[in-house]
């Protein structure tokens, strides 16, 4: 049958902004290990064991490259001109403009001269509100920015998502949970650390096209829905590239 695999996209995202491009994943369960609700372990534990660099079929006789040697410094995402095998390149421009709206929520890939990403989020709790993030990879380490942005959630939604059996791992340890009155569970890592996550969210739904195209990807209050469709017309369009 269907084999379903939850909460993906943060071991996603540190595989793609490592520069891994082909890894063997064995898992136990329907969901990823949100460990601390980050992908900053997932870096972490890549940099640790180093990286391959080799032909597909022939990495079994290739030797792991630690961190300090890998062309990846600080873990950056793969931009163009830089000394990433060519397996590891952002693929073509995109040339064309997409946008995915859903009400006032919407994510879109603009033509651009060298990768980044923005995103915007907007909340009636004050603790949160209106944050906006862009990040450039050329200019910023994925490491350093993005992966220790934590997975947020609202008081009244957690009990929903564990009546319909959903973070099953999730606590006050690996999430940061935000009600009326605040942060149950501070110190944030950053100030805006929630739009920071939903960029880093948008980094690991897009990973799954395999390479990035060079754009400008726009997101305000999208979802993982918004996210997949964005993908899903990427792919339509590098298919004919």
């Amino acid at each position: 049958g269907e084999i379903v695999v939850r909460t993906v996209e943060h071991l996603l995202a540190a595989l793609a902004c490592s520069g891994v491009d082909d890894a063997r994943i064995e898992i136990n369960g329907p969901e990823v290990p949100l460990l601390d609700g980050s992908a900053l372990l997932w870096v972490e534990a890549i940099q640790e064991v180093g990286v391959v660099v080799g032909d597909k079929g022939d990495k079994e006789d290739k030797e792991a490259i630690p961190n300090s040697q890998f062309p990846i410094p600080n873990s950056q995402f793969p931009i163009p001109n830089s000394q990433f095998p060519n397996n590891q390149q952002p693929t073509t421009n995109n040339q064309q403009p997409i946008w995915i709206y859903q009400g006032d929520a919407f994510v879109a890939a603009l033509p651009a001269t060298s990768i980044r990403f923005t995103y915007g989020i907007d909340f009636d709790l004050p603790a949160i509100g209106n944050q906006w993030y862009s990040w450039t990879p050329a200019q910023e380490s994925f490491a350093e920015v993005i992966a220790p942005a934590r997975t947020f959630g609202l008081v009244h939604q957690i009990e929903g998502l564990r009546k319909a059996g959903l973070i099953k791992g999730g606590s006050l340890e690996n999430a940061l949970v935000c009600g009326e009155q605040g942060w149950l569970n501070p110190p944030l890592r950053f100030s805006n650390e929630p739009v920071r996550h939903k960029l880093l969210d948008l980094v690991g739904d897009l990973s799954l096209l395999g390479k990035f195209p060079v754009a400008h990807f726009l997101a305000y209050k999208a979802s993982h829905n918004l996210h997949i469709q964005l993908a899903q017309r990427l792919a339509q369009q590098m298919a004919h590239c």
